[in-house]
This record gives structure tokens, sequence and C-alpha cells, in this order.
């Protein structure tokens, strides 16, 4: 294995080594209230407001209107400096106390990515109402004056992570902070992420100042069935405040991963694997019981399994040989299920396989410790499912040491240093990411009528000496420094 991954992961250029350093270090450096940006000290924030929504000053509005080119109309603006709100204080996560954001307001950028098409240069977006009421080059979008208006190097649709734990993992790695496994037994799929997410949780804002807007979070792995995930938006209100959707996914592990302790069940891979598959028996047949009688008994684990029978929600399955993803293939031929592959490190030995199913995967972070059933992983594995055309997004995953969350702009740049096209790389972490979690009607790129999410940044996303200035959610803006 070792020499097929040396030959899957070309050598980067400049360095990536003491790239991804550097992107550590920082991110260090953040939790423990430097107030740095991405990779060092940023330009100090005009009006830096934490993780708060900031509302722009009046005297900062759009000058000119319509159809005029952006350079030309020379409109006096908000342009943010450092990195979107942060805090790690409990009171610095939340945006309720806070002035809001106008209701209408541009956001202007010298290169605008709307993952609908091309880039456009001098680039607008219009918010109206927490939506997107305009798209497109400044000389095509009509501006009132007087508006309000941000602006950044390069804007993009808000950042999307795949798969998290953040809110239910904590922050100070003790057992009293950690809600995302549950040992008491090995399979327990009515367990929700609603009733465990913490959307106070500062590193809900810690994400959210690199840009992340969205975030798929819940139970992580560690049981055969360890419960529900759910799709969130970054503000740090409440979880029904912020959910998107309650139950998106259910988190099941194979492999030794998912073995329980002692002499409890499961304990190998083959009765894994019997448990999993004699739970959705029990749930296919509840469900046609339920069918035949609507007034039968609810059983919470299997009508959570039931949903992932009748396709509502597909199976996310964390494993990382060969021979366990195999297994999850076989498991989801024969039930009907629809199955996302987390982690997949060995999934470069399954390519043909995998893009004939057309199965989503979400690669291993690209910094996770390449040991145990990730020894043979690669920090090429996104570059290898692109080349063979199978569908993928971009994840932060889970993260067992301090800090609770790795952070996924940073994984996407790793994958960008080991191949990974730029514009490949984006899209994993924002159209595509939406399409797999089924949020696509609302996120995921910059569309009329869609949400105002956006991520701004002062130059390339994707080199680690650029920063992100500035996010918007539900079009509420927040800037200034991580803390």
């Amino acid at each position: 294995m070792s020499a097929h991954r040396g030959s899957a992961a070309p050598r980067a250029p400049g360095g990536w080594a003491a790239f991804a350093a550097a992107f550590a270090l920082a991110a260090c450096a953040g939790l423990a209230g430097s107030g740095e940006g991405v990779a060092g000290a940023a330009p100090a924030a005009a009006s830096a407001v934490g993780s708060q929504p900031a509302t722009p000053p009046a005297a900062a509005a759009v000058g000119a209107r319509a159809r005029a080119p952006a350079a030309s109309a020379q409109p006096t603006v908000v342009t943010p400096t450092g990195a979107a709100g942060g805090g790690t204080s409990a009171s610095a996560g939340a945006a309720a106390a806070a002035a809001p954001s106008p209701t209408t307001f541009a956001v202007l950028a010298d290169e605008l990515w709307t993952m609908t098409g091309e880039p456009i240069r001098d680039g607008v977006v219009l918010v109206r109402d927490g939506k997107v009421a305009a798209v497109g080059p400044a000389t095509e979008v009509d501006v009132p004056d007087g508006t309000p208006a941000l602006r950044a190097a390069v804007v993009t649709p808000g950042l999307i992570d795949a798969h998290a734990t953040v809110g239910l993992s904590g922050v100070l790695n003790v057992p009293h902070d950690q809600d995302m496994l549950e040992r008491s037994a090995p399979v327990q799929p009515e367990l929700r992420a609603l009733d465990a997410y913490n959307a106070r949780d500062p590193l809900v804002g810690w994400l959210r100042g690199f840009g992340v807007t969205t975030a798929h979070t819940g139970h992580g792995p560690g049981a055969l069935v360890a419960g529900q995930t759910m799709v969130v938006k970054l503000h740090g209100r409440s979880a029904d405040a912020d959910v998107v959707r309650p139950l998106a996914m259910l988190a099941v592990t194979l492999g030794e991963g998912g073995r329980a302790q002692g002499s409890t069940a499961p304990g190998t891979r083959a009765k894994s694997v019997a448990m999993l598959r004699e739970h959705l028996q029990k749930a296919r047949e509840y469900a046609q019981k339920r069918a035949k009688d609507p007034n039968a008994p609810v059983d919470l684990a299997l009508d959570a399994a039931a949903k992932a029978l009748a396709r509502e929600v597909p199976l996310l399955v964390t494993a990382h040989r060969a021979l366990d993803l195999q297994s999850a293939l076989r498991v989801a031929a024969e039930f009907g299920v629809d199955v996302v592959l987390d982690g997949a490190a060995e999934a470069y030995e399954l390519l043909p396989e995998l893009a004939a199913a057309g199965c989503w995967v979400l690669p291993h972070p690209a910094m996770a410790r390449t040991s145990g059933e990730l020894k043979n992983g690669t920090m090429a594995l996104p570059k290898l499912l692109a080349d063979a055309g199978v569908p993928f997004a971009l994840q932060s995953g889970y993260e067992a040491y301090v800090p609770k969350t790795r952070v996924v702009l940073f994984e996407a740049g790793v994958a960008v240093g080991r191949g990974l096209p730029p514009e490949q790389a984006l899209r994993a972490l924002t159209v595509d990411a939406a399409r797999l979690l089924r949020i696509d009607d609302r996120t995921g790129s910059l569309a009329v009528g869609k949400d105002a999410d956006l991520a701004l940044f002062d130059g390339d996303p994707f080199e680690y000496t650029m920063h992100c200035v500035g996010a918007v959610i539900d079009g509420v803006q927040y800037v200034g420094a991580p803390k």
C-alpha cells in the first residue's frame, strides 16, 4: 500500500508540509485568542465586532446607481479586514443580542464565484430580506442609491462542511463536554442530533470565521449505528433557530472503529455487518406493518431506519479499509438504501465500482493522522476521486484532540496542493456539498431566490496567507477577527 500511496500522491509545489504546519499553528493561535487570521496578523479591523452580526455605518453606501462599472462608480463601501467573527466565549458564539444587519445591502467583489458559471470580474450580489435579489457583473446589476455595501477581493458562496461533529463534540476534550457518541448500545438510530447540538459552542463561531456558513453535523463514528445527523446554519443562535434539515443521515461505522468495547457485540467485522443487516430487516418488516396499520405502535429506532429504506435519508458509513467499503456497498445493494462513504482511506482501490454505483464519498480530512485504519490514506484522495468521476464533497470530520474540529477550508487547501484543481475544490465546498446534503435548492450557489450565504476573502481562498474577511448567512453579516 505504501508504494501505491507514494505514486498516488504527487509532490506538491511550494512545500505543502510547511503549508499544513502553518495552518495548524494558525488554528491554535486563533483559539488561544490571538485575534489573528489564518496565517498571521491581519490588519486591524476598523470595527471588529467578534462573532456578532455587523451593521455597516450609514455612510457606507453605494454612491452611484445602475449599470456603471464598479471602478468608475467608486462607491463608498465597507471593506472588512481580519477574519469573519469567531469568538470563544459563550456570549461571543451568540448572534441574537447584536444589532441587526440591514435588510438590503450589496456585496461587491473583484472576483465573484457564483458556482453557476464562470467567475465574474467586478461582480455584485444584491441581498434583500435574507435572499439573493440580484447577482451578476456590476455593469448589469442595478443597485439603488444609498445601498450599504461590503467589498472583498474574492466572494464565494458560503462554505459547506459536508461532515463534522461541531456543536456535539465540545471544545474542552473532557467527558462532560462530549455528546457525539453514546456507548450504552451498539445500535441507536433514534438518537437525534437536534437534541444534542449546542449552537453556542465556541467552535461554531470559530468555523464561521473561516467562511463556513453551513455544516452537516451530528453523531460521530465509534458505534455501529451512532445516531442521526443534521444540517445547520452557523449563526450560533439555537438548534431550533438554525436547523436546515433536522434529519440528514444515519451515522454508521464499519470496521475496527465500530467494534464495541470488551465482550459486547459487535466484536468482529462479520458481526457488525450482520447486526446492521438484522436491524434493516426489522425496519423493513416494521415499515410494512405500519403501512397496513397506521395505528401500530411507533418504534423510534426502527422508524429512523425505515426512513433510510425509503431513501428519505442515506446511511453515512464511516469506513476506511477496502473490505469494509465493499461491505457497505453490499448492504446498500441488498436493501436498496443510499450510502455515503465517510473517510474511505482506501477508496482508490475501488474507483471503478464507486463510479459505477454513483456512490458519494467524503474523503478523510487531508491532514488526518494516517495510522490505524487510515495507514494507507493519502492526501491525494480527492484528486483521485475527481479523476475517476466519483462524486465527493469535503469535510472536517471528527477530531479526537483539541481543537475539537478541523477547518474544512484548510483541508481543501491541502487537497489543492496535492493536485485537486481549485475550481473543483470550491465546488466540493459549495454546490456539490449542497447537492449531497439535499439543500441545493437553498444554498451552495449564488442565484436569485437562494439564501444569501456568502464568504468574503482578501485573496485566493486556498492560499494560506489570505484571510476570510467576512461571512453572510441568510443576509446576516458577520465580520471581525476570530478569538
